[in-house]
């Protein structure tokens, strides 16, 4: 994924929805994306979700009811969500939200195609 630098768009607003459990960003060059709480818990940048190298990615499961209680700026390039589940050690820049905007429906397959071959399920236990 593309790193921060001066073509890198950046968010002219965010927003965050508490009921329909959605992150709206809306970006300067005019892109809009609502990014589901769900989607951005299991890909969190966080060590804890993505491991320390390829492979060691741990499959987050039983997060359809998660949600963002709190959300802090990290300086003027990101964002540090505090999740319902307690998670709060992803640091998310603009630029990998972007990313994440971008390409969510094929994140998204690929993260229901992993759950069902692990046989694991997407509700909380």
């Amino acid at each position: 994924m593309a790193g921060l630098d001066a073509t890198t768009p950046t968010p002219s607003e965010v927003k965050l929805h508490q009921i329909s459990r959605l992150l709206e960003i809306a970006y300067s060059d005019g892109r809009r994306f609502s990014l589901p709480c769900e989607f951005l818990r299991v890909y969190s940048p966080s060590a804890e979700v993505r491991g320390h190298g390829p492979g060691q990615e741990t499959l987050q499961v039983g997060k359809r009811e998660v949600s963002i209680t709190e959300m802090e700026a990290v300086g003027h390039y990101a964002i540090r969500p505090t999740f319902s589940d307690g998670h709060d050690t992803g640091i998310y820049s603009w630029d990998y939200l972007y990313e994440l905007g971008l390409h969510q429906d094929e994140m998204w397959q690929r993260y229901l195609e992993r759950l069902a071959a692990a046989g694991a399920t997407r509700d909380p236990r």
